[in-house]
């Protein structure tokens, strides 16, 4: 028994030592110029505020933007016609419409036993997240996701390389086509959904002026790829700009003294290193955790519930609550073919997203950053750190763009 405090109260002081050591991280100044430049150079560039700017960042050769194409995809978007029961649409998951035409589909949800304290949606209803900010995704049924997976932002989601946690899906096309037939969510078939579709004369006419190819006029339009193509273009028009975009067009009041104290950790403390590009993440698929405290955690966390109001002589010692994550991993997910390998989440409008990290296990965004620090950076943050990389997040917080969207050929030429 002896031995095994010994351990104990060893490890606590490496932990410590450790701490004391990584939170002494020498920090660089910046000035104004020196921090946007910087910023600039990882591609943290900001997001385009003209459509011919939007255009050269999102426009795809295999999905050319137009405006037909994103105004039929923006009417599937809403639909809940491409839901096996009809009544749920690619909004009731991915919320913003401001005003909010699913709260029938949000109470439900909210009432059923899949809901959770920890759920944000109960307050933010009315947020332009992109998300339903529930603990897990919940669709088709009601049914809960099978890994306990919360849904991600389809905001900014075109920027991304990779798309969904285990990065496996690449476009938002083939995203908005897998989310459809998943079983979990909207569960219709393709055939299914191209035979709804062909029974409604306006969406015949609509896939007929979006995808008509006067070289090959026989091919036919109304296809469900042509139904992932136009959900798709709609979606590379959902970017968001905020206060931070300001700052990197060259307005030195944008953001506050604090704010840039926390890009600069951000920057210093290589933050920077996975969250980068417009949408400050989502570029690479990175493992999660990459340092690896538990075992000690778990120890003294183990410790200190058995010691309370008995004698020493009556505490158990439990060795095998080891676990990957930082967090108990509800749904038992492990990433990308097993190996905790994890889409680098976008941290655009991440103050509208939590709750936090595949499994919504944690609600709020100043402890998701004091463990991110600690388990893929090795820091434990003074408080200081902590508050200054929060307030640089705030500014990432936006809203969606209005493009004034014309030909796409027009723009370019232009």
């Amino acid at each position: 028994m002896k031995l095994i405090i010994k351990i104990i109260i060893a490890a606590l002081l490496v932990l410590l030592a450790s701490s004391y050591l990584l939170s002494k991280k020498e920090k660089k100044q910046y000035s104004d110029d020196e921090l946007r430049q910087t910023a600039l150079s990882r591609d943290m560039s900001s997001v385009p505020s003209t459509y011919k700017e939007l255009l050269k960042v999102v426009d795809s050769p295999q999905n050319r933007l137009t405006q037909e194409k994103i105004d039929l995809g923006k009417r599937l978007f809403f639909d809940k016609v491409l839901s096996k029961d009809r009544d749920i649409s690619c909004d009731s998951c991915h919320m913003i419409d401001r005003d909010i035409k699913n709260k029938k589909t949000f109470s439900s949800m909210l009432l059923s036993k899949n809901a959770t304290p920890n759920d944000c949606v109960v307050c933010h209803l009315s947020d332009q997240s992109g998300t339903d900010r529930l603990e897990t995704a919940i669709g088709h049924r009601q049914q809960e996701n099978p890994f306990h997976l919360n849904t991600l932002s389809i905001l900014n989601s075109a920027l991304a390389k990779h798309q969904t946690w285990s990065g496996e899906i690449d476009t938002v096309e083939e995203q908005a086509g897998a989310s459809i037939q998943d079983p979990y969510k909207m569960n219709l078939n393709a055939e299914e959904a191209q035979q709804r579709l062909s029974l409604d004369t306006s969406y015949v006419l609509m896939f007929e002026k979006a995808f008509h190819d006067s070289q090959n006029p026989h091919m036919p339009t109304l296809t469900f790829e042509n139904t992932q193509k136009a959900i798709g273009a709609y979606v590379r028009t959902l970017l968001t700009r905020s206060d931070y975009d300001k700052f990197l067009d060259g307005d030195n009041n944008a953001i506050s003294q604090e704010a840039k104290k926390g890009l600069a950790n951000f920057i210093n403390f290589g933050c920077k290193g996975c969250h980068t590009g417009k949408a400050v993440g989502g570029q690479s698929i990175q493992k999660f955790p990459l340092r690896d405290y538990n075992s000690f955690l778990d120890l003294t966390n183990t410790f200190n519930e058995n010691v309370k109001g008995r004698s020493v002589s009556q505490v158990s010692f439990n060795f095998n609550m080891y676990h990957p994550f930082p967090f108990e991993n509800v749904g038992g997910f492990m990433g990308k073919n097993g190996q905790q390998l994890f889409r680098v989440p976008l941290l655009r409008n991440v103050t509208k997203t939590s709750p936090y990290f595949h499994n919504g296990s944690i609600a709020k965004l100043r402890d998701a950053v004091q463990l991110m620090a600690k388990h893929q950076l090795g820091m434990n943050l003074t408080d200081t750190q902590t508050d200054e990389i929060v307030e640089f997040l705030k500014t990432l917080e936006g809203s969606i763009v209005e493009y004034s969207i014309q030909d796409t050929r027009e723009a370019y030429e232009n």
